[in-house]
């Protein structure tokens, strides 16, 4: 045995499953993995994993894309298939049982994989990185997050506070973006990164990384940026796309609008293992306009001015709108307490509003109103004081 920081490690090499649903929780999956690797802590990885965590060794069982469906209705479509995985991960590791289980974000998966495991009685730890909305809305599940896990790790301190309440073992690990991306963050180099003209105006289109999100999303931007620029013909826009498929699902809605439009749209497919061409996009962006949703977060600490909006299957909007709990939905808006970036929900997301919410951050004085404010907040979420997931994990063996 030997003591790392007051903690006892095995000399065996520990195993520890992961679960990732989406591109976020693969870019949190693999600073997990480097973090325990940089440590010196030994440890085998699988479950299912995105590109970035396989490049770094993890062994994924299934394709990451397989859990890409938003909404409880569109949910319901596939429950046979997830529960065939569930029960296949569960299988594997009753045969060769794992230490740490870790669902990365993927809530609705990751929480009844937990469950399961100590239903069975899996000699198994269970930890959820990146808390469920549970001060947001269906707070009950808070009940059933106790029952089944062992370990809530936060990314926003409001978090741990409500984990409180209920007696709910949860540790601040804060947002590995907010150290990540630097306060002083000039327009002028990353618009040059990408080759664009750091004297155009660009305008970033971020429709969601899963298909459904563009196939329902898309529309509504290109017809905004159709909008604009039938009153601005100068200005461009950017489009990350986060893999082949993404890129051709675009382009094939693209293919719908006049040439001249298409001319000023400029996608661009992700060709890195790290998987950060939205963040680049975003980055050489004069305004934003995106599905709302964790990169509202990135864009609010990359300090560029946004309008966020988002769409759901009619039927998944009434239940959520019966069970939410919070005035906001973008996540500026819920960490500054007030309306800081304009947000478009369900019937309101049109491209007539959407294209207005743009122009509006074309003038000067707004757009500095919201980045001064973005600012603010990245200075508050790097004062809070967070723990070291690594090590808030591993106080459980």
């Amino acid at each position: 045995m030997l003591h790392d920081e007051g903690i006892v490690l095995s000399k065996r090499k520990l195993r520890i499953g992961i679960v990732v649903g989406e591109v976020s929780g693969d870019t949190l999956g693999v600073k997990l993995m480097r973090s325990f690797q940089a440590q010196g802590i030994e440890v085998e990885f699988e479950g299912v994993g995105g590109p970035q965590m396989i490049a770094a060794g993890f062994n994924s069982f299934y394709d990451m894309d397989i859990f890409a469906v938003m909404g409880i209705v569109e949910v319901l479509k596939d429950l046979k298939k997830f529960y065939a995985i569930r029960d296949d991960l569960v299988e594997r590791w009753q045969k060769n049982p794992i230490d740490i289980f870790i669902g990365i974000d993927a809530p609705d998966f990751n929480l009844r994989l937990s469950k399961e495991i100590k239903q069975k009685h899996l000699p198994t730890k269970t930890v959820q990185y990146v808390s469920p909305s549970v001060w947001a809305w269906r707070q009950g599940r808070v009940h059933g997050i106790k029952a089944s896990i062992d370990l809530v790790l936060c990314l926003l301190p409001f978090e741990k506070s409500f984990y409180q309440q209920f007696d709910v073992p949860a540790a601040f690990v804060g947002h590995p973006l907010a150290s990540e991306l630097p306060l002083h963050n000039p327009i002028a180099e990353a618009k040059t990164e990408l080759g664009l003209d750091a004297h155009q105006q660009h305008i970033a289109l971020l429709p969601g990384s899963r298909r459904g999100e563009v196939e329902r999303l898309g529309p509504v931007l290109f017809d905004a940026a159709h909008l604009i620029f039938q009153k601005y013909p100068q200005t461009q826009f950017i489009v990350p796309a986060i893999n082949q498929a993404r890129l051709e699902q675009i382009e094939a809605l693209l293919d719908q609008y006049p040439e001249a439009l298409r001319k000023h749209v400029h996608v661009f497919e992700n060709s890195q293992a790290e998987l950060k061409i939205g963040r680049q996009v975003m980055n050489a962006a004069d305004i934003i306009a995106l599905a709302s949703g964790t990169a509202t977060l990135e864009a609010m600490l990359l300090h560029r001015p946004m309008v966020s909006f988002y769409k759901l299957n009619w039927l998944t909007y009434w239940i959520v709108k019966l069970l939410v709990k919070i005035q906001y939905y973008a996540l500026p808006n819920i960490i500054g307490g007030k309306k800081v970036i304009q947000e478009l929900i369900q019937q309101d997301a049109t491209a007539e509003n959407l294209a207005h919410e743009i122009e509006l951050l074309m003038h000067i004085e707004k757009a500095q109103i919201q980045v001064m404010q973005f600012k603010s907040m990245h200075k508050q979420l790097l004062a809070g004081n967070s723990e070291d997931p690594v090590q808030a994990i591993m106080q459980l063996l």
